[in-house]
């Protein structure tokens, strides 16, 4: 009798956890058939028991999702294991928090949104036509592999053995195995490299002229990304490249009695153009509610590499100066920002709209940098400007009018300690 007792109490303490920790409608809802399809091949892959793997670089629960081949497919990044989520599998970040309190985190970013700023940072590019990010969405997940606590398994475990010798009860549960994470799923990148690991053998080996071209066209777009979100965490080591490098790929059909001159004609058929391509990952730790001004400045480490002191190419210029000049077009992405930063519980519309003050005050900048020639480096040593909306019109979604009807200007004047770091 004791032990009906104890299952009892023991469901419907689940059945009410179940219904108050199941509110995953927020996820973003896909109009995007192809990555939709990802998503049910990686769900059917861990149905079928292949599981995600974790990677263990970097400083956050991240995992590589495979498909039922074991192919990776994408990475995602769930928002309770951040580097200050409460179930971060990484040590390191647990010792940050604990043993260095006056130094814990980026206190110009708002904590556990690195999943929206990953999928925002892939809107940006989308909207600006730069494809430069993965395709990034907000999705949801579960898998034995991920993070969870102690009471979410033991719960699980329970749940399994009511429904295992209470049917009738078992069928009420929402659930029976474990809750789903929400966070970011990044689409996998084949054949791409962290650029430290290129950058390193091109300085021996320099590219064609006409690849530095395209090479330096790409950087641009990177530097265009990472300034408008402003990302605080861009290091060699988080951005990608793919170098195809040219090859002579043989002729099946060759004879081997062709002419000298003939077998020429048909190995040069046979050459594979080369091309190079840039992957903006890793942007997690972007779109501050205010520039860096207490200890750590977080600058753009590409603004040391020789690409940057490049002025900005034509190609570039017509690119984006046309979007980033419309203030109709400034407006619609910080709508569809809102949009996306609204699904989290926590979202705080006063933060948001600084994250925005911030974002605009970058555009600002930049559309002033492409305008007057200037090269990435000349671009970040600009003061950092801060565009923040009237207080008449905080919070409405209406076109503008005239940039001086709705916005006010000004520079952030502390800096933070340490200027190079």
């Amino acid at each position: 009798m004791l032990r009906v007792i104890i299952i009892f109490l023991c469901f419907k303490f689940m059945m009410f956890e179940d219904i108050s920790i199941v509110d995953y409608d927020c996820y973003e809802k896909y109009d995007d058939p192809a990555f939709s399809y990802v998503i049910k091949q990686s769900e059917l892959a861990i149905d079928n028991s292949v599981f995600p793997e974790r990677i263990y670089q970097g400083s956050s629960g991240s995992y590589f999702v495979k498909d039922t081949n074991h192919k990776t497919i994408g990475v995602f990044k769930p928002k309770d294991e951040e580097p200050y989520g409460l179930l971060n599998p990484k040590w390191i970040k647990w010792l940050h928090k604990n043993c260095c309190p006056c130094c814990f985190g980026r206190s110009c970013l708002i904590p556990n949104q690195g999943y929206l700023s990953e999928a925002g940072a892939s809107l940006v590019s989308i909207k600006l036509g730069l494809n430069i990010v993965p395709k990034t969405k907000v999705a949801k997940l579960v898998s034995e592999t991920f993070n969870y606590g102690r009471i979410d398994r033991e719960k699980t475990r329970m749940k399994h053995a009511i429904n295992d010798h209470f049917p009738k009860l078992g069928r009420r549960f929402n659930r029976l195995g474990l809750r789903p994470k929400i966070g970011s799923f990044q689409l996998f990148m084949e054949g791409y490299k962290d650029a430290e690991y290129w950058l390193r053998r091109l300085e021996l080996a320099p590219l064609p002229l006409n690849l530095q071209s395209r090479f330096q066209i790409q950087f641009e777009r990177l530097v265009v990304l990472d300034y408008i979100i402003r990302n605080t965490d861009r290091g060699n080591d988080n951005w990608l490249i793919r170098y195809d490098q040219p090859s002579l790929n043989s002729s099946p059909n060759a004879s081997l009695t062709n002419s000298t001159v003939s077998e020429s004609s048909n190995e040069w058929n046979n050459v594979q153009e080369p091309d190079i391509k840039i992957a903006a990952i890793d942007n997690g730790l972007a779109f501050p509610f205010k520039h860096p001004d207490s200890w750590r400045a977080y600058p753009y480490h590409w603004a040391w590499l020789p690409q940057a002191k490049i002025p900005f190419s034509k190609e570039t210029k017509e690119l984006v100066l046309p979007y980033l000049s419309d203030m109709n077009f400034v407006q619609d992405l910080c709508d569809d920002l809102y949009t996306l930063f609204k699904m989290d519980k926590g979202f705080d519309r006063h933060m948001f709209e600084k994250q925005m003050s911030v974002m605009r005050g970058q555009i600002l900048n930049l559309t002033q940098a492409l305008k007057d020639g200037k090269s990435p480096v000349q671009l970040v040593q600009m003061p950092a400007v801060i565009v923040e909306r009237s207080k008449g019109h905080v919070g409405t979604t209406s076109k503008f009018r005239s940039f001086s009807d709705t916005f006010t200007q000004r520079f952030q004047n502390k800096s933070p300690f340490f200027s190079w770091c």
